[in-house]
């Protein structure tokens, strides 16, 4: 019988467990878990508690604040009001004959405006002339009788009386002829007429015939609160406002445009009482007006000096933190770790916040990447770090009181 031939491995060769699987792609096998193992045991052994790198901090721009000083300017709102006005009106009874004057013109004080019928008033005039002159003879007569008492003392009584009557009559005859001529009471511009010619216009009436103001020297009268008056009179008694003499503290004027009146002004006085539902007082300044370029009603805003501040920090608004009467910013201290530091921020100057609590010289605050940070955490700084805001010399700088912090 014949026997079957067994396959066995040869004696000697080594059995492979990756029968069947290529060469090549066991070793890539071999290094993916080399590398995976080496990986996690890096990762274990890295410490959790370790500080980050410097890329990752947030970063900041900051500014470093020093203290200046400041001449503060208050800008109130006012109007323009005339230094005189005078409303015409006539003194007589009559009919308008004549208007004498050009509307919106330059008129003199005592220049004629209007003549008013005065017919009746000549003639009244004349009467009251003859009449004194009958009591005036009559009157000489008795005090030459009355020496030789040859008339009563009496009836020369009487008759000096009946003289002095007449004069009066005749001067108030003369005057109501004289009113008749309607004059202007002061010098000025005159606007437009009320009346024309044929008019009928009596003594005393409401209406005014025309109005006559004065615009050089003009007033500018504006509100400020009871605590920044108190205050600019504690600056002018100190001496940090200046006063040309007996004159007030200066004023200046922005117009309804924008621009900047030319000629500077004068304070003149405050209301003598504060006004119960606005707390507020009334200041009035006086301003040149050669060019009568300012016009009685114009808005404008007057700029007043309101004294020197020294030792305050002028800060970007987008530093602060605005809060209800103080405000917050971050500053960042020596070891680069944010701060929040509470500061009073009194008011604008210039689009700057004027701080006068809470910051100190050379103090870094945070003016850009604000949003990215939070007290305690720490910084990286951004490029270079930026100057002081403002000038450690003299400021001259419009300032508007904070409305809301």
């Amino acid at each position: 019988m014949r026997c079957r031939r067994r396959n066995h491995p040869r004696r000697g060769k080594r059995v492979n467990s990756n029968d069947g699987i290529p060469r090549k792609t066991a070793g890539r096998r071999h290094v993916l878990i080399l590398g995976a193992a080496t990986l996690v045991l890096a990762a274990c052994g890295r410490d959790p508690a370790g500080p980050p790198s410097r890329a990752a901090l947030p970063e900041v721009a900051v500014q470093a604040v020093a203290s200046t000083v400041i001449n503060v300017v208050n800008e109130l709102p006012g109007r323009t009001t005339a230094y005189r006005v005078a409303e015409v009106r006539p003194q007589v009874n009559g009919v308008v004959k004549q208007r004498l004057f050009e509307e919106g013109s330059e008129v003199e004080e005592g220049e004629q405006l209007y003549q008013i019928d005065d017919a009746i008033y000549q003639a009244a005039h004349r009467k009251a002339a003859a009449n004194l002159r009958t009591a005036e003879l009559q009157a000489g007569r008795y005090a030459e009788l009355a020496k030789v008492n040859a008339v009563s003392r009496q009836a020369h009584d009487d008759a000096q009386a009946a003289h002095q009557q007449a004069r009066a009559e005749a001067e108030l005859a003369r005057i109501n002829l004289t009113y008749s001529k309607v004059l202007s009471p002061i010098s000025g511009r005159i606007g437009r007429s009320a009346v024309s010619e044929g008019a009928l216009v009596t003594n005393g009436q409401a209406t005014a015939m025309a109005t006559v103001q004065q615009l050089e020297p003009i007033y500018v009268d504006m509100t400020q609160s009871s605590v920044e008056l108190m205050g600019l009179r504690k600056a002018m008694e100190t001496g940090q406002i200046r006063q040309d003499g007996k004159r007030g503290a200066p004023v200046r004027l922005r117009l309804e445009d924008g621009s900047i009146y030319e000629h500077e002004g004068t304070l003149q006085f405050s209301e003598v009482e504060v006004s119960p539902g606005t707390g507020s007082v009334t200041l009035r300044a006086q301003f040149p007006n050669p060019d009568r370029k300012l016009l009685p009603g114009m808005f404008v805003h007057a700029q007043v000096d309101s004294g020197r501040r020294d030792g305050v920090y002028l800060v970007p608004n987008q530093a602060l933190m605005l809060g209800n009467g103080r405000s917050t910013v971050y500053v960042v201290d020596a070891e680069n770790r944010i701060e929040a530091r509470r500061v009073f921020n009194e008011r604008m100057v210039d689009g700057q916040w004027m701080v006068t609590d809470g910051l100190r010289e050379g103090d870094r605050i945070v003016v850009e990447g604000r949003q990215k940070v939070r007290p305690g955490a720490e910084v990286r700084i951004a490029g270079r770090e930026q100057d002081a805001a403002g000038d450690p010399a003299v400021e001259l700088a419009t300032a508007n009181p904070a409305a809301a912090r």
